[in-house]
């Protein structure tokens, strides 16, 4: 039994020294290796940023400012010269360098220069700048725009389909980001793909930590820091560099999140070797540039430090050239400061501190309350979106599958009438007869599963579209809640705007759970309901109006009912606010819609109030309202006619 142990020990201390040999060996190549020399030596702005892209420790001798000098330099050369190849390949280094130093508004503003140029772009290019714009939009947290480009990013084949699960856990949604990451991504792993194996778990550990599930969340981060680990060690497979240097930067990650959670925990001693070792594994391959992991666990340390009275090494990580950009690092930066101050007695810095977080979380408070709830629908109407066009697949699918059970029945009577023609036996008879009778039995069996799977999905539909107005009539809610706490008569007024767009869009999808065709909505009702809502909130002011409405036997599909629902919406608000401000009990509005020949239709909306301003034209561009209907006009492929007549004014378009 000794001599296995000894044996055991020997070969582990083998495998252990040669492994920090190659680990010794790749060290000293990367750090003798000036990439930045050999970016210079490169002939044309394609080689240069193929270059860039494919090395991983690029700032290894010099930092992200030279590399951008010199590509600043460069692109000059190129604008000079209208080297429209290089200049867009230079163009995409320098976002990506803005991006490293944490500058991701800059870094966005030059990817959509590019982004431009899309069709002009090769396709590692097109993939690497919807890959640049997708991080920079999460960083910004326009979660709206980051699901465009990766609806974008499906359509070219780089992604199979458009994943929600990181923005939902951007918006705080932890468990339903891990379930829908869990679902989407678990499929694709294999068993030896270790890396792949070590971000799964890491991720969900991830949500688990910010859910408040730590202990849970310190089983997933161990699991994921012993894959990565036997993926750094492995020599049968060969690794590019940046394979390698991707690897070691994800175990101080999640090394960085094992010593997090015993933070989180209250284990401090336990956490600072850990968060210490994240802290130098980061700096070591993720050289200059901005990491939000260094910035947490550096924080971390400083936490831990001061809990155990260790002031000295608390203020060096506090000044160790921190620069946190996300609301929750800084604030947690500063309450650190406010302890530490206050633990020292300097009770003065230590109010300052708390003050300063004061006024941080009232502004967050103050926007980041609306701005999440106006992402979460969004995102929520995009996923939607996505479910209902998966649901479109399935129905053709299943429509598919009757052509071919029809196919199978006509095939099957061909058969059976051959067999009659060809008198082949009273047996030959008697056996097609019975099997014709056992395929009918079969047929009618898989029609009414069929049909039953129809019923099914319908009622789904309508369960989403009611589930839809419902979140919408949540959002509706809020709105209102906020406006009881505003004071601004211009905020009220934009609040209450909001509000109204939202019912008119919660609107079409109550009619649409209510009909039994889930395709169109009868646009009379429609609109009568849609009037009732805006006269429920004008009616309060005294307005007395006659309103006629003419849509008899119009139907509409949802893609153009909601946005002629918010065109009338802004329309018929106009008239009450501005249209009649004598409000003589004489006001007359008119509504029409009809169809005609052909696939088009035809809308016009009237009233008899004082009409439009001389300077209406140039109102238009300000205007929230008039910009919001010329867009929406768009969205009908059409575009918004207005004029002034005798009395009131007339706005009216064709639509297919």
């Amino acid at each position: 039994m000794k001599k296995i142990v000894v044996l055991r020990f020997i070969c582990a201390f083998f495998i252990s020294a040669f492994s920090c040999l190659l680990v010794a060996q790749d060290s000293l190549s990367s750090q003798d290796e000036d990439y930045y020399k050999q970016f210079q030596d490169l002939e044309n702005g394609e080689l240069r940023s193929f270059f860039f892209f494919n090395t991983p420790n690029r700032y290894n001798q010099n930092s992200p400012y030279d590399w951008l000098d010199t590509v600043n330099v460069y692109l000059n050369s190129s604008e000079k010269t209208k080297d429209s190849t290089s200049i867009r390949n230079y163009q995409l280094v320098q976002a990506q360098i803005y991006y490293d130093l944490g500058n991701y508004e800059k870094s966005l503003a030059i990817s959509r220069s590019v982004y431009d140029y899309m069709d002009t772009l090769d396709k590692d290019l097109k993939k690497t700048i919807l890959e640049l714009m997708d991080d920079n939009y999460a960083m910004l947290q326009l979660y709206d725009k980051q699901i465009e480009i990766r609806r974008v990013k499906r359509e070219l084949g780089f992604n199979e389909n458009v994943a929600f699960y990181d923005v939902y856990a951007s918006l705080g949604q932890y468990r339903k980001a891990m379930r829908d990451y869990m679902t989407e991504e678990k499929k694709e792993l294999k068993d030896d793909d270790y890396y792949g194996l070590a971000i799964y778990n890491n991720t969900i550990g991830d949500y688990l930590r910010l859910d408040k599930s730590t202990q849970t969340a310190l089983s997933y981060f161990k699991k994921a820091e012993g894959l990565i680990k036997v993926f750094l060690s492995d020599v049968t497979n060969q690794r590019t560099d940046r394979e390698i240097a991707d690897g070691r930067i994800l175990n101080g990650i999640i090394i960085g999140n094992i010593g997090k959670c015993h933070v989180e925990l209250n284990e401090y001693e336990k956490a600072i070797p850990f968060l210490e070792e994240s802290r130098g594994l980061i700096k070591k391959y993720n050289t200059s540039k901005f990491s939000s992991d260094l910035i947490e666990n550096t924080l971390a340390l400083a936490e831990s430090y001061l809990k155990l009275d260790n002031y000295d090494k608390t203020t060096d990580y506090l000044s160790d050239n921190l620069n946190p950009i996300k609301p929750d690092n800084i604030l947690k930066r500063n309450r650190i400061y406010a302890d530490y101050y206050y633990k020292t007695g300097d009770f003065k810095n230590s109010t300052a501190y708390l003050k300063k977080n004061i006024k941080i979380r009232d502004s967050i408070d103050a926007h980041a309350s609306n701005i999440k709830n106006q992402q979460l629908t969004s995102v929520v109407t995009q996923d939607l979106e996505n479910s209902r066009k998966m649901m479109e697949q399935q129905k053709a699918q299943l429509e598919e599958s009757r052509k071919d059970i029809k196919a199978r029945d006509d095939k099957i009577s061909l058969v059976f009438i051959s067999l009659i023609f060809t008198l082949m036996g009273f047996a030959g008879l008697v056996y097609a007869y019975l099997k014709s009778i056992k395929n009918q039995r079969l047929i009618a069996e898989q029609k009414f599963i069929i049909e039953n799977s129809l019923v099914e999905k319908d009622s789904l539909l309508k369960e989403i579209h009611h589930r839809v107005k419902n979140n919408l009539q949540m959002v509706s809610s809020l709105l209102s809640l906020q406006t009881k706490n505003t004071r601004s008569k211009d905020a009220i007024e934009a609040l209450e705007e909001g509000k109204s767009r939202v019912k008119a869009m919660a609107l079409i999808h109550q009619k649409l759970y209510q009909n039994d065709d889930l395709s169109v909505i009868e646009m009379q009702s429609y609109i009568e309901s849609l009037i009732n809502s805006i006269q429920s909130v004008y009616k309060k002011g005294g307005h007395n109006i006659t309103i006629t409405i003419d849509a008899e036997g119009v139907e509409l599909d949802i893609d153009r009912a909601i946005p002629f629902g918010l065109i009338l919406n802004e329309l018929v608000s106009n008239s009450f606010k501005y249209a009649f401000p004598e409000d003589d009990g004489y006001g007359k509005i008119y509504i029409h819609l009809r169809k005609m020949a052909g696939q088009e239709g035809f809308f016009e909306y009237t009233d008899n109030g004082i009409g439009l301003p001389e300077d209406s034209e140039e109102r238009a561009n300000s205007s929230m309202g008039i910009r919001l209907m010329n867009r929406l006009a768009n969205q009908l492929q059409t575009s918004l006619n207005s004029d002034r007549t005798a009395e009131g004014v007339r706005f009216w378009f064709n639509f297919k």
